[in-house]
């Protein structure tokens, strides 16, 4: 009688093993499309508010439509994988700490102040 593991049972380990792993790279990949879509959600978002307020002025109706389709881009990113996509500062933020009024006319006005007292 032989002691140790016969060669059906290697495959069978090997076999669950690759199976194990290839499960793994691909919930991998299934995270990395949802990140990439994310930001690509909201960066087209925030691109379209960009848009309407040259367009259109920061009190359209086009830009108040692309403050919400911003807002709602950032809460579908928050809900599916709690993280969202700083369009402005190019990073992911972990928190729910964005601030829905960040394109509002203020801020603009504001930071246009700050680059004029730079000069």
């Amino acid at each position: 009688m032989r002691h140790g593991i016969n060669m059906g049972s290697w495959r069978s380990v090997l076999g669950t093993t690759a199976l194990a792993a290839g499960l793994t790279l691909f919930a991998g990949a299934g995270t990395v499309k949802a990140d990439d879509e994310c930001q690509e959600r909201i960066v087209r978002a925030d691109h379209r508010l960009h848009e309407a307020i040259e367009r259109h002025g920061y009190e359209s109706r086009e830009a108040e439509r692309g403050r919400i389709e911003l807002r709602e881009a950032r809460q579908y990113c928050w809900e599916h994988s709690h993280r969202w996509w700083d369009v402005e500062g190019s990073r992911w933020h972990t928190d729910r700490d964005w601030d829905d009024h960040d394109h509002d006319r203020h801020d603009h006005d504001r930071d246009r102040d700050h680059d004029r007292d730079r000069r």
